[in-house]
């Protein structure tokens, strides 16, 4: 994160934030579920547009991926959703290059950017809504919690990267991040929502609270660190250029991507929650 890229990061922010607090905080759902739809599909196709030239694969790839992340939120969880999810990622896709597979030779590398697309842009990123639609009166919370974990990790790693210590985390993957800045990123992750708890979630178990955020803070840089070796493996230094200062929509949740999954199996598991 160049010191260039703050301003447009904070102007973004500042427009974007807003609405999408008025979102996460209304009683239905289904307001932050189209949200994260129309963001998912444009996540898949950036991932997609990485790996496959052709557009027609990238478009029939693309509506598979829709068809399976509304599949997991409007499924009763009774039908166990993710599964079927997952299952017409795979199976949708197969079917579409066994009929229509163009140049052979390239068939299984088009056909695993098109499953990983789905579920890594598209059912991961959708576990977001079904945390706000299963969550009840915390939901809205818990999908601030999600993102002050990303924005959090990803500021206070970028300060104490730059200002704290040089020693590199993973260069061959991401060249500039520094164990500094990885440490200094779940501090500010643990700062962020202790603030965030004392005012707004009074009652919520200090554990639960560490348990979830101080986690997801590592796997949330792991998302990140997984969407750079892809980029890389691609020649690629941005997934896209729909956000200023942000590059793709895909650069801006492959942290959420990680943490949202996660939230939801430890909130499944503490029926406290759910």
């Amino acid at each position: 994160m160049a010191l260039g890229n703050l301003a447009s990061r904070f102007l973004v922010a500042v427009v974007a934030l807003p609405p999408l607090l008025y979102a996460i905080y209304l009683d239905s759902s289904h307001y932050v579920w189209g949200i994260v739809f129309v963001a998912s599909l444009i996540a898949m196709y950036e991932y997609l547009a990485m790996g496959i030239e052709d557009e027609t694969d990238r478009r029939a790839s693309l509506a598979i991926g829709a068809a399976s992340v509304a599949l997991l939120y409007w499924l009763p969880p009774s039908a166990q959703p993710a599964l079927v999810s997952v299952v017409v990622a795979v199976l949708g896709t197969s079917l579409y290059y066994l009929f229509r597979f163009g140049e052979i030779e390239s068939v299984a590398d088009r056909l695993n950017t098109s499953v990983l697309a789905i579920v890594f842009g598209g059912i991961m990123f959708s576990f977001v809504s079904l945390l706000k639609r299963e969550g009840g009166a915390v939901g809205g919370d818990i999908i601030v919690l999600i993102l002050l974990t990303a924005w959090a990790s990803d500021t206070g790693g970028y300060f104490a990267g730059k200002y704290l210590g040089k020693a590199k985390l993973y260069p061959a993957v991401s060249p500039k991040k520094t164990w500094a800045g990885s440490i200094g990123g779940v501090a500010a992750v643990l700062v962020a929502v202790s603030v965030f708890k004392h005012f707004q979630m009074p009652g919520m178990p200090w554990v639960d609270l560490y348990l979830m955020c101080g986690v997801g803070a590592v796997l949330g840089q792991l998302g990140d660190l997984c969407e750079s070796l892809v980029k890389r493996s691609r020649g690629v230094k941005d997934s896209g250029s729909i956000l200023p200062g942000h590059g793709g929509i895909l650069d801006r949740v492959d942290a959420v991507l990680f943490i949202a999954p996660y939230f939801f199996v430890y909130m499944s598991i503490r029926t406290t929650y759910f």
